[in-house]
C-alpha cells in the first residue's frame, strides 16, 4: 500500500480488526448500487470514501427539486440531469482513485442479470416493489448476496439477503419476509406517504456498514435478521428471520423463466373503469360543472390545488363523511392516483349506481404537469 493510499484510509487502516488487508479487500471489491435516490446517495458516498475499488451505479432517473432534502449527494445545478451520471461525477471528486460505472438505464429482467453478474454485492436502493423483488430473485439465481434497505415516514429497515449468518445455515431471501408483491396502491411509496429527510441517511448509513463489513470480515452481519429503525424515539428492533417453506418456488428456477417474468403485472392495480385521465378529467372539469371534487389526501400535502373548487376529505374518514357529497357526478383525486381509487371503490361500494364516480389516473402530480404542456 502506497503512502497516498495509506494516508487516505489511515483512520480505518489503523483498526486492528480492520488494518491493511481489510483495506486491500474494499479496493478489490465491486458493489453494484441499485437506485441513485434516497438511500443510494448515503450508501454511495461511504462506500466510495471508504475505498470500495469498483462501484456500479443503476439509475434511470433525473435530479428533481424534490429530491434535495433527502439525496444530499446532488445540488441545485444538477437539477435535470442523470441520477447515475452526476453521481458518479460526484463520487469521483470524492475519490478518483476508484472505478466508478454508471448505467443511465432502467433495471430490467432482460438486463439484471448481466449487470449484476460482474459484481461481488449487490445494494438495492430502490423504491417500487416489481425492482426490489426482482432484484431479490436475480440475487438468488446468481448467489448473490444482496443489501436492502427501504424507508416510509420515519421508519426504516436494512437487512442483509442470500448469504449465511453462520456455517452452513440456509440463506434467508426477500421473499421469506414478503412471499408475493403488493398490488400497486396497497403500500405507499415516498412520494405518497412522505419521509423524513434524515431517515434515508440513517439507513443508508447501516447499508453501507452492512456491505463494509461484508467486504472486510468485521463484525456479525444483519444476514438472518432485519432491523427496523423508528426515527421518532429512536428504538431499534432486531428480528429474527428464518426460511419460508415454499418461498423458493416462488422464484423463477432458470434465467430463462426469470427473462419470462412479468415483475411490474405482479406489482399493478387490476384495470378499473372508475379511472379516468387527464383529459378525461378536464371534461368533466368544464361540463359538469356541479360535480363534487373531493381531494382524498392528508392535510397539508403538496401540491396545493387552486385551479378548482374541492372538498377534502382524507382517504381514512371519507366512509364517515359520505353526506358531504351531494352531487351525482364525483371526481377524485390524490397524489398519485392510488389512494383516490382505493376512495373511487369504497364510494361506488357505498352509492352503487346512484352516482358517477372517477379516480384521477396519475393524481394531481400528474394532472399538474399535463396543465404545464397544454
Amino acid at each position: 500500500m502506497n503512502s497516498q493510499v495509506y494516508e487516505r484510509y489511515q483512520r480505518q487502516v489503523i483498526l486492528p480488526e480492520l488494518g491493511e488487508q481489510g483495506q486491500q479487500n474494499l479496493l478489490q471489491a465491486k458493489v453494484l448500487v441499485i437506485g441513485a435516490g434516497g438511500l443510494g446517495c448515503p450508501v454511495l458516498q461511504y462506500l466510495a470514501a471508504a475505498g470500495v475499488g469498483t462501484i456500479g451505479i443503476v439509475d434511470d432517473d433525473v435530479v428533481a427539486l424534490s429530491n434535495l432534502h433527502r439525496q444530499v449527494l446532488y445540488a441545485v445545478a444538477d437539477i435535470g440531469t442523470s441520477k447515475a451520471e452526476t453521481a458518479a461525477r460526484v463520487l469521483s471528486g470524492l475519490n478518483p482513485d476508484i472505478n466508478i460505472i454508471a448505467h443511465n438505464t432502467r433495471l430490467s429482467t432482460d438486463n439484471a442479470l448481466g449487470l449484476m453478474d460482474a459484481f461481488d454485492i449487490i445494494v438495492d436502493g430502490t423504491d417500487n416493489f416489481a425492482t426490489r423483488y426482482m432484484i431479490n430473485d436475480a440475487c438468488v439465481l446468481l448467489d448473490k448476496p444482496l443489501v436492502y434497505g427501504a424507508i416510509s415516514q420515519f421508519e426504516g429497515q436494512a437487512a442483509v439477503f442470500n448469504y449465511p449468518s453462520k456455517k452452513n445455515e440456509e440463506k434467508i431471501n426477500y421473499r421469506d419476509i414478503f412471499p408475493h408483491p403488493p398490488k400497486e396502491g396497497e403500500v405507499l411509496n415516498c412520494a405518497e406517504a412522505g419521509v423524513l429527510g434524515v431517515l434515508p441517511g440513517i439507513i443508508g448509513g447501516f447499508m453501507a456498514n452492512e456491505t463494509i463489513k461484508m467486504i472486510t470480515g468485521l463484525g456479525e452481519l444483519l444476514a438472518g435478521q432485519l432491523l427496523i429503525y423508528n426515527a421518532l424515539n429512536n428504538q431499534v428492533y432486531t428480528m429474527k428471520l428464518a426460511a419460508g417453506n415454499n418461498t423458493r418456488s416462488l422464484i423463477p428456477g432458470d434465467k430463462e423463466a426469470f427473462l419470462k417474468t412479468d415483475y411490474i403485472w405482479l406489482c399493478a392495480a387490476p384495470h378499473s373503469e372508475l379511472e379516468i385521465d387527464v383529459h378525461t378529467f378536464n371534461d368533466l372539469l368544464a361540463n359538469e360543472k356541479t360535480a363534487t371534487i373531493v381531494d382524498v389526501r392528508e392535510p397539508g400535502e403538496m401540491p396545493v390545488v387552486t385551479e378548482f373548487a374541492t372538498i377534502k376529505i382524507p382517504l381514512g374518514q371519507l366512509a364517515n363523511q359520505t353526506d358531504l357529497i351531494q352531487s351525482d357526478t364525483v371526481l377524485l383525486f390524490c397524489q398519485s392516483g392510488k389512494r383516490s381509487l382505493q376512495a373511487a371503490n369504497t364510494l361506488a361500494g357505498i352509492f352503487g349506481n346512484t352516482k358517477k364516480i372517477y379516480s384521477l389516473k396519475g393524481g394531481i402530480v400528474q394532472w399538474k404537469k399535463q396543465q404545464q404542456v397544454l
